[in-house]
């Protein structure tokens, strides 16, 4: 590899540092929810069900991305928690449309308090205008892989 191909110095890199940002933030969201005995794809699923009740196995793996096995397990271990509920026969074709319990609407206004404060200690040297801007340019990179 040429000099001109080398990616440079790491902390210089935007793939690299934009990992290092997501891989802090999500292991401060794993300390946060730790004490309510949830992980960040049990909160994300709780998360997106609050938004979009009745979402399939398939649907909910995409929106927390990971896989549907994986996705089987974190809805059995809500659901053996009283978080979630899904029925045991599908209404139409195969699908178990998943939904919060009252239990888990509670659980899911605490975990999500914990990670709004984290959200808010990593944007905070921010300034309004920079957090907007960092979003927009955020979303600019995902829709340039796109």
């Amino acid at each position: 590899m040429s000099q001109g191909e080398q990616v440079g110095p790491l902390d210089e890199a935007v793939g690299y540092v934009l990992k290092r940002a997501a891989t802090a933030l999500r292991t401060a969201m794993d300390a946060a929810l730790r004490p309510l005995d949830l992980t960040v794809p049990q909160y994300s699923c709780l998360e997106v069900l609050s938004q979009h009740p009745g979402l399939s196995n398939a649907e909910l793996a995409r929106a927390v991305f990971v896989t549907r096995q994986s996705m089987n397990l974190v809805l059995r271990g809500l659901q053996d928690r009283g978080l979630i509920t899904r029925p045991t026969t599908a209404p139409h074709g195969r699908a178990l449309p998943t939904k919060l319990t009252p239990a888990g609407r509670k659980q899911l206004k605490a975990a999500s308090t914990a990670v709004r404060a984290v959200e808010a200690r990593m944007l905070e040297p921010f300034t309004a205008p920079q957090q907007t801007r960092l979003l927009h340019d955020l979303r600019l990179c995902i829709q340039a892989l796109d």
